[in-house]
């Protein structure tokens, strides 16, 4: 039997998406294409509208590329709008956000009776335990999924209300996996959550992030340690001397930020003001050498005025920035903001978008060429037209010659001699 995968949005969607590969290679499954495979699986997102119609859009193209295979659709667009999937033709199972560990026995349960769709989808209020997955990764970093879930319950969000609230791993967990990661050679651990800076909060016994970190750091000792998307808020100052201090940590954060304007951040319920905010930046930057601050941005966000926007503009000009990932406003039923009035249109949503993306590629040709002329250390990732590619450890992506002395998984040391398109050109020193 034959499985195939397609994962749409974030890290986390794509760890258990690994997670899932692996339990059906232990059920006997080999990994296959969309067109020859007997199961195909869908990981969906739905953080923004766009992405509900990009994960429907797959599901269907999927369902008519392999008619006799049976279609599985799990994540958070199954776990939101379980009713509009069971209207798309050919598909067979539905899963949410819990119960993926059972996804083979529902899908070999579809495959004897495929009159019978199967809906797996339950309130994510009863969910209080973290969901263990087998895994394996599949990629020379390897992703570790650390926490599930968010309280924070932001106006545009949907996610708490897709994947529930914070349930950390426990640290015996991780430490088991880490064990597995050390055994197989990854020299990259990335750190991956829904709010990895809440983990441990559900413990109520004082374990925090940086607990996690030093296990990982302990049992696996990887070359390198990255963290995910962390909010502002909660870079407290155990984790930042801890930066400061283990080598091992990448130089390298993703700080959101939402909106450089106070009055749309308390419409926004985020926990911060600019002045927080850039308090942060401004000491990550002076304590951290050649740290890269990447972070997300939502234009268009209902009731943003002309001079709400001039202010963001004005603050995200002024923060040292290495990369901005723009998103214009998207309305998501169920959420406070889909509810605000005066909201924005959708021209003036793409203008705001445009002028922010500018910004953005400036900040990260800046960043860039302060590499030219350095040596930075990669570890190769994907070989594709006579180029390896790979991150430094401030997330610059580095194309280095391919050569036969440089293999997927291994660190190399480069040059770095121009800024192309999507990082930098350098030259593999011996």
């Amino acid at each position: 039997m034959k499985v195939a995968f397609h994962t749409l949005g974030c890290k986390v969607n794509q760890y258990e998406t690994e997670a899932m590969q692996k339990l059906f290679e232990a059920a006997g499954y080999e990994i296959s294409t969309a067109e020859t495979a007997d199961v195909v699986v869908v990981n969906t997102c739905t953080v923004t509208a766009l992405s509900s119609q990009k994960s429907r859009q797959i599901i269907r193209r999927a369902a008519r590329a392999n008619p006799n295979a049976v279609v599985a659709v799990v994540g958070c667009y199954a776990q939101n709008s379980p009713a509009e999937i069971s209207r798309i033709e050919g598909v067979d199972v539905i899963i949410g956000t819990a119960e993926r560990t059972k996804i083979v026995a529902l899908v070999e349960q579809a495959l004897k009776n495929r009159d019978e769709k199967i809906l797996r989808v339950s309130s994510v209020e009863n969910i209080s335990e973290f969901e263990e997955l087998p895994h394996a990764p599949h990629r020379t970093r390897a992703f570790l999924k650390i926490e599930d879930g968010c309280n924070n319950f932001c106006s545009y969000c949907i996610i708490p209300y897709v994947r529930g609230r914070v349930r950390s791993r426990s640290l015996e967990s991780i430490r088991a996996e880490c064990i597995q990661l050390a055994a197989a050679g990854y020299r990259e651990i990335v750190l991956i959550g829904i709010h990895i800076g809440a983990y441990g909060r559900d413990f109520r016994d004082g374990t925090n992030l940086v607990d996690a970190i030093k296990v990982v750091l302990d049992t696996a000792n990887p070359a390198r340690l990255r963290l995910g998307s962390l909010e502002s808020a909660e870079m407290s100052d155990a984790l930042i001397e801890l930066m400061k201090t283990d080598a091992r940590i990448c130089n390298h954060v993703h700080l959101p930020l939402q909106s450089g304007c106070d009055e749309i951040l308390k419409a926004m319920h985020r926990p911060y003001t600019t002045k927080n905010f850039a308090e942060l930046t401004a000491r990550l930057a002076a304590e951290v050498p050649e740290i890269s601050i990447g972070t997300d941005l939502i234009v268009g966000f209902p009731g943003e005025t002309d001079e709400n926007f001039a202010e963001t503009i004005e603050f995200i000009k002024n923060q040292p920035f290495s990369k901005i990932h723009v998103f214009p406003f998207s309305a998501r039923e169920g959420t406070v903001a889909a509810t605000l009035p005066n909201q924005v249109d959708a021209q003036i949503k793409k203008s705001r978008a445009g002028i922010a993306v500018g910004i953005s590629k400036a900040k990260e040709k800046t960043f860039a060429e302060k590499l030219i002329g350095k040596t930075v250390e990669i570890i190769a990732e994907t070989e594709t037209a006579g180029y390896f590619d790979g991150l430094t450890r401030n997330y610059v992506r580095v194309f280095v010659p391919a050569s036969p002395k440089i293999t997927s998984g291994e660190i190399v040391s480069a040059r770095v001699e121009k800024v192309v398109s999507g990082g930098v050109l350098a030259n593999a020193r011996d």
